[in-house]
C-alpha cells in the first residue's frame, strides 16, 4: 500500500453500559419515539423524572443519535430504490473524501458506506423513477472523472425494512 492509499480508520466507539431500564426505554423509543415523557415513563414503569433523566443521559452519551419520523417513500413519489456499488479510479484519502462529500450532499442518497473489500462505496439511493436515477447518475457518477465503475441493483420488492437495533443483553 502506498502512502497516498492510506485511509484513516474511524475512531473506535466505546459501548455505553445499559441497565434493564435503559434497555426498556430504548426498546420503547425504537417502537415509537413520539411518546411523551409521561407516556414513556408509564410504559416502562418508572417515574417521569427518572425517565427524563435517563433519556437525557442516553442522548448526551450518543446512544440516541436523533429522533425522526419515518416517511413512506412510495406515498411521496419516491418509489425506486437502488443499491449502488461505486469503485473509484484513485483511492487516495483525498479522492475518497471528495467522492464521499459529493455523495452525502445528494438528497437522493440515503446511506453512504465506505466498504472493503470490493467496491469503494455502497450507496442506498431513493428516487422517483428511472429518469430521476439517470439524472443522479449524470450528476454524481458521470461528471466525476474519478469514478471507474458503477453497479446498481434495483429493489423489486422490499420484504423487510427495520430501523430497530438489537440491544446488548446483560452478561
Amino acid at each position: 500500500m502506498t502512502a497516498d492509499m492510506k485511509v484513516s480508520a474511524p475512531a473506535q466507539a466505546v459501548a455505553v453500559p445499559l441497565d434493564a431500564l435503559d434497555r426498556k426505554l430504548l426498546e420503547s423509543l425504537q417502537a415509537d419515539a413520539s411518546l411523551t415523557n409521561h407516556a414513556l415513563a408509564a410504559q416502562v414503569h418508572t417515574s417521569p423524572a427518572t425517565c427524563l433523566r435517563r433519556v437525557t443521559r442516553l442522548v448526551a452519551t450518543g446512544v440516541i443519535e436523533r429522533r425522526v419520523a419515518l416517511l413512506s417513500a412510495d406515498r411521496l413519489g419516491h418509489g425506486l430504490t437502488a443499491f449502488v456499488e461505486v469503485t473509484l479510479d484513485a483511492q487516495g484519502a483525498e479522492a475518497l473524501a471528495a467522492f464521499e462529500r459529493r455523495a452525502v450532499a445528494e438528497a437522493a442518497v440515503q446511506q453512504c458506506h465506505r466498504v472493503s473489500p470490493g467496491p469503494d462505496f455502497v450507496l442506498l439511493v431513493q428516487v422517483a423513477d428511472m429518469a430521476a436515477y439517470h439524472a443522479l447518475v449524470q450528476r454524481l457518477f458521470t461528471k466525476d472523472a474519478n469514478v471507474r465503475n458503477v453497479k446498481a441493483f434495483f429493489s423489486v420488492h422490499r420484504a423487510k425494512f427495520e430501523t430497530r437495533i438489537a440491544l446488548p443483553q446483560p452478561r
